[in-house]
C-alpha cells in the first residue's frame, strides 16, 4: 500500500478535520500506525540530537509538537473500535495494543528525552514562562518520572515488557467481554414474557432479534452495568431472573470468553510493575498523580460513605419486602432482580411516580434539541447545526457544528445514540480531534450511548436514566469543546482522573431544573408538559433508593481498590472468593444489592483508565454537589453563571492544577456536605 492510497497519511480535508471515514478501510490502519510511530521517532531524535542546552522552546514545546500524525490516527482508530468494533476492527485492534504499548515506552522511557525534561524543570524558576507553560514543565517532567523514565536499562526492559502485556490483556479483556455479552443477550420466545414493556420496547426486542435472524422471538441485550433497566418493568419475575442472571454471568462462564483468568494476570503484573516503579501496590502508584494522593485517603472516604448507605440499603429492603407481602398471592423472599420493580411500586405508593410512565414526555429528539442543546444555549450561548453533509464513522451517528453566540466556530460534536452488537457498552465521550492553539486544531468530539433502537418510524422513548445520561456524557462533551489550550498535552478531558467526571456530573442539574424540563418534558403525541404535580413529585424522589445506589456503586469502587492494593507475592485462585472477602471487608456484601460491575465484565478498570481509579466518581461528586449549590445560590441558568464555569474551569482543559481551577470558580475548596445531603447519607 503506497502513501499515496492511504487516506489516514495525510489530513483530512474535511472542516475541522474530521476523518472521512468514507476512504477509510479497516487495512489501512496498521500501515499507518506503522508511518505514525517511525515519525514520531525522528522527531524525538531530533530533540534528543540538539547539541545546545536544553529550552522550553526546543525540548518542551518540541515534544508537543512531535507526534501530530499519531494521535490524528489514533483518535480516528479508538473512535471506531469502541464504537463499531467488526472483527476486523477487532483484529486490528489485538495486533496494535501492544505496538502502541511499546512505542509510547520508547518515548517516556527514553534517558536522553528525560534529561532534557529534567533540565528545564532544574531551571524553571529562572525561565520567563506564561502559567501554562510552566505547568506543562512540571507535569511533563513529574509525568516521565512517575512512568518510569528514572530506572536504570534493566528496570526499563522489564518496564516496557510489562506495559506489551498488560495493553493486550487489556483489548482481551474488551473483546471477551463483548463476544460474551452478545452471546448471553436474552431470548424471548414470546411477547407475554415481556409484559410490562412499552410497545416501543417490544418492537426494539423484535428488531434486535430479526436483526440476527431470529425472527418472530424478542432480544434483549445487556448493558454494561449489573442489571438491566427493563427489571423495573418486567411483570415476569421468571424474565427478571433470566436477565439478571444473564448479566452477573457475562465472562466468567468457563469458556472462550472468560475474563477471570485475564484480570487475575492484569491484577499480577499492575502489581509487579507498581512494585518496579517503587510503590506498594497499584492503587498507591496510581492515586499519587491523582487529587487523592493515596489509596488510604479514598479508602477513609468510601468507609466513610458505606455505613449509612448499607444502613439505608437495607431499610428500602424492608419496605420492598412489605410491598411483596402485602401483593403477592405467594409470599417470597426479595431477591436482586426483584429490586427495581418494587423500588417501583414503593415509589408509586409513596410519592405517586411511575418512572416507567413518564417516557412518553422524553422522546429522544426532543429531549436532545430542547433539553440538552437549550440548555447549553441559554449558559453558555452556543448553537448547534446538524451537517448531514459531513460522513461519520457510522451511518447511526450524527454530527453537528457548534457555534459560540458571536457566530464563531467551536468544533463538531457527533452523537452516536443506539446499541449495536459492535459497540462496547455503557456510554462515553472521546475526541475526534482535540484542540490545540500550538497545531491550529479545533474539537471534534463524540458521545456515545446504548439505547435500545425502535421500529423503523416509532419514536425513540427514553427512560429517566437515559435522559441522565444523555446529559452527564454532554457534560463531558463540553469539557471537551470549551476548553482552549495552546499546548495538546492539556486538550479537552486531559485532567486528573478524580476530577474528570465533574463537569459531566454538573450538567446533569439541568434535568429537572424547571425552564429546561418545561421545554423538553413534552409528550410525544399531545405535546403537552408533564404536569407541575408530578415534575415536584419527582424532585421530591431525588434521595429514594439512594441507599441501594451509593451501596451498588461503593461497593465496585472498594472492589477496584482491593483488586489493586495486592501485592506481588498475593494469590488469588477463585475470583468469586476475593469478591464476597472484599465486599464484606467494607460491609456491602448483601446479595440483594449486587455491586454494579463484578470483576469479569468491570470494563471501567479492566479495559479502560479506571484502574484503581473508580472511586473517581465518587470523589468528583463531592465538587459537583458544592458546584450545584453555588449555581443555586447565583440564579441558575444565567448567561453570567454560564461564563464564569466555561471560563474558569472549562475553559483550561487540563492546563492547570483543577483543585486551583475549583477555588477559582467557587472561591473556596469544595465542602461534602452537600454530597451527603443530595445521597440521604446525613446524620
Amino acid at each position: 500500500m503506497t502513501d499515496a492510497s492511504n487516506p489516514l497519511l495525510q489530513p483530512s480535508a474535511l472542516p475541522y478535520g474530521l476523518p472521512d471515514y468514507r476512504l477509510i478501510r479497516p487495512e489501512h490502519y496498521l500501515p499507518a500506525f506503522r508511518a505514525a510511530f517511525a515519525e514520531q521517532l525522528r522527531e524525538i531524535s531530533r530533540i534528543t540530537m540538539v547539541r545546545s542546552m536544553p529550552t522550553f522552546e526546543n525540548t518542551i514545546e518540541a515534544l508537543e509538537r512531535s507526534g501530530e500524525m499519531l494521535d490524528r490516527i489514533a483518535h480516528a482508530f479508538y473512535t471506531v473500535s469502541s464504537a463499531d468494533a467488526t472483527p476486523e476492527i477487532q483484529a486490528v485492534d489485538e495486533e496494535l495494543a501492544p505496538l502502541m504499548a511499546a512505542h509510547d515506552d520508547a518515548i517516556t522511557l527514553d534517558g536522553a528525552l528525560y534529561w532534557r525534561v529534567a533540565q528545564v524543570h532544574d531551571q524553571l524558576d529562572a525561565l520567563d514562562l506564561d502559567a501554562e507553560q510552566r505547568y506543562l514543565v512540571e507535569r511533563r517532567f513529574r509525568e516521565m518520572t512517575h512512568a518510569g523514565a528514572a530506572l536504570d536499562d534493566e528496570a526499563k526492559a522489564r518496564l516496557t515488557d510489562l506495559n506489551q502485556q498488560l495493553s493486550t490483556l487489556s483489548t482481551t479483556f474488551e473483546r471477551n467481554l463483548l463476544n460474551d455479552t452478545n452471546d448471553l443477550a436474552v431470548v424471548f420466545d414470546e411477547a407475554s414474557e415481556l409484559d410490562g414493556l412499552s410497545s416501543g420496547e417490544v418492537s426494539a426486542a423484535a428488531r434486535a432479534a430479526a436483526d440476527r435472524g431470529l425472527e418472530g422471538r424478542y432480544l434483549v441485550s445487556l448493558p454494561l452495568f449489573t442489571g438491566h433497566p427493563y427489571l423495573a418493568q418486567l411483570r415476569n419475575r421468571e424474565s427478571r431472573r433470566r436477565i439478571m442472571t444473564a448479566s452477573l454471568s457475562r465472562a466468567s462462564r468457563d469458556n472462550g470468553n472468560d475474563n477471570r483468568p485475564v484480570l487475575r494476570e492484569m491484577v499480577r503484573l499492575r502489581a509487579e510493575r507498581a512494585a518496579l516503579l517503587g510503590y506498594d501496590s497499584h492503587a498507591a502508584y496510581v492515586t499519587a498523580d491523582e487529587t487523592a494522593k493515596t489509596p488510604e485517603a479514598v479508602e477513609r472516604m468510601l468507609r466513610e460513605l458505606a455505613a449509612p448507605s448499607a444502613r439505608n440499603a437495607r431499610a428500602e429492603r424492608e419496605a420492598l419486602q412489605e410491598i411483596v407481602d402485602a401483593t403477592e398471592p405467594e409470599a417470597f423472599a426479595v431477591e436482586a432482580h426483584d429490586w427495581a420493580f418494587y423500588t417501583e411500586r414503593v415509589r408509586t405508593a409513596r410519592y405517586d411516580i411511575d418512572t416507567a410512565a413518564l417516557r412518553p414526555w422524553f422522546e429522544a429528539e426532543r429531549v436532545l434539541q430542547d433539553g440538552v442543546f437549550f440548555a447549553a444555549t441559554r449558559l453558555y450561548g452556543v448553537t448547534f447545526t446538524e451537517r448531514p453533509d459531513l460522513p461519520s464513522y457510522h451511518p447511526g451517528a450524527r454530527v453537528f457544528e457548534v457555534f459560540n453566540e458571536d457566530g464563531s466556530p467551536v468544533g463538531l460534536y457527533v452523537l452516536d445514540l443506539y446499541t449495536r452488537d459492535a459497540k462496547r457498552g455503557g456510554a462515553w465521550m472521546n475526541a475526534i480531534v482535540s484542540q490545540s492553539r500550538l497545531r491550529g486544531t479545533a474539537p471534534v468530539v463524540v458521545n456515545n450511548l446504548n439505547v435500545a433502537q425502535p421500529a423503523e418510524g416509532e419514536p425513540t422513548l427514553l427512560t429517566l436514566d437515559e435522559v441522565t445520561t444523555l446529559f452527564h456524557e454532554f457534560g463531558h462533551a463540553l469539557h471537551g469543546l470549551f476548553a482552549i489550550v495552546t499546548f495538546p498535552h492539556f486538550a479537552g478531558t486531559n485532567v486528573f482522573r478524580d476530577f474528570v467526571e465533574f463537569p459531566s456530573q454538573v450538567n446533569e442539574m439541568w434535568i429537572l431544573w424547571p425552564e429546561v424540563l418545561d421545554n423538553y418534558a413534552r409528550h410525544h403525541e399531545t405535546g403537552q408538559p408533564l404536569d407541575p404535580a408530578v415534575v415536584e413529585r419527582l424532585r421530591a424522589t431525588e434521595t429514594f433508593d439512594q441507599g441501594h445506589a451509593t451501596s451498588e456503586y461503593l461497593a465496585a469502587a472498594w472492589l477496584d481498590q482491593a483488586w489493586h492494593r495486592i501485592g506481588t507475592d498475593a494469590e488469588v485462585p477463585d475470583v468469586a472468593v476475593f469478591e464476597a472477602a472484599a465486599l464484606a471487608d467494607i460491609g456491602l456484601d448483601g446479595p440483594v444489592v449486587p455491586t454494579r460491575y463484578s470483576s469479569a465484565y468491570f470494563a471501567h478498570v479492566f479495559s479502560g483508565g479506571y484502574s484503581a481509579g473508580y472511586y473517581s466518581y465518587i470523589w468528583s461528586e463531592v465538587l459537583d454537589a458544592d458546584t450545584v449549590e453555588w449555581f443555586r445560590e447565583n440564579g441558575g441558568l444565567t448567561r453570567g453563571n454560564g461564563d464564569r464555569f466555561r471560563s474558569r474551569l472549562l475553559g483550561v482543559g487540563g492546563s492547570m492544577d483543577p483543585l486551583e481551577a475549583y477555588r477559582d470558580f467557587r472561591g473556596r475548596d469544595a465542602e461534602i456536605g452537600p454530597l451527603l445531603k443530595r445521597r440521604g447519607l446525613e446524620g
